[in-house]
């Protein structure tokens, strides 16, 4: 299991990396600068939650380790890993249609609601999951 010691760091392709479910405690770290925003996380064993300038962005319950975080127009890429299959929640484009992929294999396609939320389910057990958010053509 990897979970990210320091809460939060940048990739060196780009992307952020956050999130220890190995924690005990909610431990959160605040204005994490990253491509001129202002990141903050809180993470434990119970959830993990990112928001950028003050607006939400992630969130998986249990709490999860997220890595190579990049965002686009189109939708989002990550890598999850957690000890246990988890419940995510990302921000996406309000009343929209996604697809979300798990490797190279479409799960599913869903609407985000009226504020942009988009939530789904991943099988983890002590696996990592790559995801794929992307706006459905």
């Amino acid at each position: 299991m990897s979970a990210v010691t320091e809460l939060i760091r940048t990739e060196s392709d780009g992307s952020i990396s956050f999130g220890n479910f190995e924690l005990a405690e909610k431990t959160k770290k605040s204005d994490f600068e990253f491509e001129g925003d202002l990141y903050k996380v809180k993470t434990f064993k119970e959830i993990t939650r990112l928001e950028k300038n003050e607006m939400f962005v992630f969130e998986s319950e249990p709490g999860t380790a997220v890595t190579h975080l990049s965002e686009t127009e189109e939708g989002m890429t990550f890598t999850v890993e957690g000890p246990e299959d988890a419940q995510i929640t990302v921000q996406c484009e309000p009343e929209t249609d996604y697809d979300i992929y798990f490797g190279t294999e479409l799960k599913d396609t869903q609407r985000s609601n009226l504020g942009g939320k988009l939530s789904f389910s991943v099988g983890l057990g002590d696996r990592v999951q790559n995801v794929r958010i992307a706006r459905h053509n």
